[in-house]
């Protein structure tokens, strides 16, 4: 009988410690995110299983061309994957299917090279956005059918949930995901 208890509370042990460690690692460093809808194709698809880092940014600030996942704006209980188009303290301009940037490097503006759109791709719209300090500008990739900061504004940085790291599902489309580089 002793035996019976001694194994039982060594499965209960070990049980607590499997669910403190899922807590930590699902709260802390790595959550999984399914994307819905088509804002972010070709390069994320409805259905795509997506796994996102939490740690990062508790390290450094996002950067350019990364993909974040937020809490929306507008409906904090609503989760959206965009790319990082402007940092704080920028200005962005779209106009004429052109994306601008200004800041202190390039105050007559850069114009931004996305090679990560497809080839012919027009970001529609017209905007003109100043981002304060911890404010983000954020575009879907699917740039004529995307609901963004083009629409809707600014991302604050205490509603960046985090990086996508590693797209898990479908498994064909398995990929590690890296920030484009920029000239």
């Amino acid at each position: 009988m002793k035996k019976i208890l001694v194994s039982i509370l060594e499965i209960g042990e070990i049980a607590i410690i499997a669910l403190g460690a899922v807590f930590i690692v699902r709260n802390f460093l790595i959550q999984p995110f399914l994307v819905s809808g088509s804002s972010m194709s070709p390069n994320f698809s409805n259905g795509d299983y997506v796994l996102i880092d939490e740690l990062t940014y508790r390290m450094r600030e996002p950067a350019r061309g990364e993909v974040i996942v937020f809490k929306y704006p507008k409906e904090e209980s609503t989760y959206f994957i965009k790319r990082v188009i402007g940092l704080p303290g920028e200005r962005v301009t779209v106009s004429g299917g052109i994306v601008k940037i200004y800041n202190n490097e390039h105050a007559d503006g850069l114009v931004l090279g996305e090679e990560y759109l497809p080839t012919g791709l027009s970001t529609s719209g017209d905007s003109d956005t100043r981002l304060g300090n911890d404010e983000y500008f954020v575009m879907g990739d699917n740039r004529q059918f995307s609901y963004d900061s083009r629409v809707w504004g600014k991302v604050p940085k205490k509603d960046v949930i985090g990086i996508a790291r590693l797209r898990l599902w479908p498994p064909s489309g398995l990929t590690v995901f890296a920030a484009p580089q920029y000239p």
